[in-house]
């Protein structure tokens, strides 16, 4: 009687069972989810064992890079529909698109940029500077994106559990933080001078990306002290980008096209 011979492939095939365990324990449950299919298609593609190990360590990668921008998403709290493919330029066409793709490739976080995104309500400011921090996710970059004013009362509030330090240099050491609202609202004093403080410490270390309605030349009268504020600014302007959102609001052109399409429905026929 003739004995086949055991190949490699069926050794590893018959001793899958034995290997699941160990993989477990090195926490390598990325290769745990393919090793059947890469079994099959080492055996019918004549795989070396080289091709095989590098495609079942790719599987892990490929499981921990997704595991990772996931976690990073839903730290951020960013919503992650708010990227450059759904932002419409069409609605504005007078946004220059070239200069927000630029923006986009993440060159300013190695430039150390900060981004103002300054215009009226509705024009598509807090979409844009998401879909920067987005793109940042997807490039293994910790972003953390707040309203101006529930940021500072975040941090404010961790003055009463002992936790202040810890949320304040988190805020200090996020690689991207993105203030949305910037000046909307008026800051007690403790805020002005944590706001004043964190711009002080992310200077030339990490960006800001501001989102605001205010005009320009008022972000200053976000402090009461002028010279805070004239000192804040001075930190904020300097290697820092503006970029001036004008236009129609999307979410006025929504309202109206909903209104429009419910009398629509409402009339006689």
């Amino acid at each position: 009687m003739t004995r086949h011979k055991r190949t490699p492939w069926r050794f590893l095939v018959d001793n899958m069972a034995a290997l699941r365990p160990k993989l477990t324990r090195l926490k390598l449950s990325g290769i745990l989810e393919t090793p059947n299919l890469r079994l099959t298609e080492a055996m019918e593609g004549k795989w070396n064992y080289t091709q095989f190990l590098l495609t079942l360590l790719c599987d892990e990668v490929e499981r921990r890079d997704a595991k990772g921008l996931t976690l990073r998403l839903a730290r951020s709290g960013m919503d992650p529909s708010k990227t450059l493919e759904t932002f419409d330029f069409s609605f504005n066409p007078q946004i220059h698109q070239p200069t927000i793709r630029e923006l986009a490739t993440g060159l300013f976080v190695e430039k150390r940029n900060n981004i103002f995104l300054v215009g009226p309500s509705g024009v598509g400011k807090s979409h844009l500077a998401q879909a920067l921090g987005i793109g940042a996710c997807l490039r293994g970059i910790d972003v953390l994106y707040r309203n101006t004013n529930e940021m500072l009362d975040w941090l404010h509030a961790g003055r009463a559990d002992g936790s202040y330090r810890r949320r304040y240099n988190q805020l200090c050491n996020i690689v991207i933080l993105i203030l949305d609202d910037f000046g909307l609202q008026g800051l007690s004093e403790l805020s002005q001078e944590d706001l004043y403080q964190i711009i002080s410490a992310r200077y030339e270390r990490r960006p800001i990306v501001i989102t605001s309605n205010r005009d320009f030349a008022e972000w200053p009268m976000v402090f009461d002290n002028p010279l805070m504020g004239s000192a804040a600014m001075d930190r904020l302007v300097h290697r820092a980008v503006k970029l001036v959102i004008e236009g129609k609001s999307f979410r006025m052109n929504s309202f109206m096209m909903t209104t429009k399409s419910l009398t629509a429905a409402d009339a006689p026929r």
